[in-house]
């Protein structure tokens, strides 16, 4: 099998990974467009708990992201997996049979404790070679964009035939679904990951806290996400003010999200190509906050908000495939497990944040001051990212290297650093490992393996 392509296991891991991915993230997803609306029939209901269902989610998936991902690396990733999916069918099952937003908001906690997005990654970097690691993530992180343009339709769809209920059952169903496709489809661990590769660990998490670089990515997903939400908890009910009927609101996200994703193209290549990812990353950053200005002239008009928000989407979905990319680049080798794991809880307590604040506006103002506060938010960002460096672009690779001294590892590492192309040399005598982060056009891997003493 060319190294060019991926062979049958890693087809079948990326694929029946990826829709595990999506099973879970439509938990997250599909209840945004649905729960201001359809929640007003719960007992206790109040824009505050609405934004409170909606975040807990985040919360509790922010908190225990990084701990699971610990937890599949001494038990392993399916079992902890598994373990996690039927925490997240049991949360749907408590808010499905709900009827206070109090025991909404309890399952939608319980839902988020099944935090495996960093065990399914750590699974998908040890069932992948490391040149071809990088395309598996590309089908999980598209499947991901795809959960939620779905979650835009269903949830409308499912929610107006079946109620708030009729969500959680179904997350409940794709729950269970996911626990057979880890069981039987999923690929048992052929080989392990190295470390830095997958699960975080705390010494590295402080050192990356420390990283300017990261901490501006790490921020800037927190209010990525804290923006969709606190969007989400205003906009169902002013379509309804316009005059959309709820059972109808996926009448607008759907060509909304298409439009966006087939206008977001031209930014990807000029950012890309042109080599200018700074300049289409802050432009990025500058869209979300004129496409949440224009809002609040156009909340009063479907066409307006129909507007606005594709031009939120082309910068949202440049933005969310960017970043990941961009903190797997930016990573110390050894350190790309942390790296991931610190960004994935900040995105997802994001999620909840805006959740929080959506609902205070929501309750205490008018939708308009909710798009304000959420264009606020996109101000700092500007301003938090503007600073920021733009790496070359890298590849990672590691090597099985058997270094038993300090001395010796230090002396490797200084004679990998100064060959061309090599950006990075970390050589762990404890893990008989070495990682290499490269320039791909200068490097050289005959050399390197020469060096190593590899053939």
């Amino acid at each position: 099998m060319s190294k060019q392509s991926l062979n049958s296991l890693e087809k079948r891991a990326a694929i029946s990974l990826a829709s595990v991915f999506a099973f879970r993230m439509l938990g997250l997803f599909m209840l945004m467009p649905v729960l201001a609306i359809y929640g007003q029939s719960l007992t206790d209901v109040s824009p505050l708990w609405i934004g409170l269902s909606i975040g807990a989610y985040g919360l509790t998936q922010a908190l225990l992201q990084i701990p699971m991902g610990w937890l599949s690396d001494k038990f392993g990733r399916k079992p902890i997996i598994v373990a996690g999916l039927i925490m997240f069918a049991v949360g749907s099952v408590i808010a499905a049979l709900a009827e206070s937003i109090y025991w909404v908001t309890a399952g939608r906690a319980l839902q988020g404790m099944g935090a495996i997005a960093s065990a399914l990654l750590a699974l998908a970097s040890d069932l992948s070679r490391d040149e071809q690691r990088p395309k598996v993530m590309a089908v999980i992180g598209m499947c991901i964009g795809l959960s939620f343009a779905l979650a835009m339709l269903l949830g409308p769809m499912v929610a107006a035939a079946f109620g708030i209920a009729g969500i959680f059952w179904l997350t409940a169903a794709l729950a269970i679904l996911g626990i057979g496709i880890v069981m039987f489809i999923v690929p048992s661990a052929v080989n392990r990951a190295p470390k830095g590769d997958t699960v975080a660990s705390m010494a590295d998490i402080r050192k990356l806290v420390r990283h300017p670089q990261l901490v501006r990515l790490d921020l800037g997903v927190l209010l990525l996400h804290l923006t969709l939400t606190t969007l989400f908890v205003a906009l169902p009910g002013q379509l309804i003010a316009d005059g959309l009927a709820a059972q109808d609101h996926w009448q607008l996200y759907i060509p909304v999200l298409l439009l966006a994703f087939v206008l977001m193209a031209p930014l990807m290549i000029v950012a890309i190509r042109k080599q200018k990812e700074k300049q289409v990353f802050l432009a990025s950053i500058a869209l979300l906050v004129l496409s949440t200005l224009a809002l609040i002239p156009a909340a009063n008009s479907l066409v307006g908000i129909a507007v606005a928000m594709t031009v939120y989407f082309i910068a949202f979905n440049f933005l969310e495939a960017t970043m990941p990319a961009l903190v797997s680049r930016i990573a110390p080798a050894t350190q790309k497990g942390s790296a991931m794991g610190v960004f994935s809880s900040s995105q997802f307590f994001g999620a909840f944040a805006g959740g929080v604040m959506g609902g205070y506006l929501a309750q205490h103002f008018n939708p308009q001051t909710v798009f304000a506060a959420a264009a606020a938010i996109g101000v700092i960002w500007l301003f938090i990212a503007w600073r920021m460096q733009i790496p070359v672009r890298s590849k990672t690779l590691s090597f099985v290297t058997e270094v038993d001294e300090p001395e010796k590892a230090d002396e490797l590492a200084d004679q990998l650093v100064a060959l061309p192309g090599v950006i990075e040399a970390t050589v762990v005598s404890e893990e008989n490992r070495t990682y290499l982060k490269v320039n791909d056009k200068e490097f050289d891997l005959n050399q390197a393996k020469q060096a190593l003493g590899l053939r």
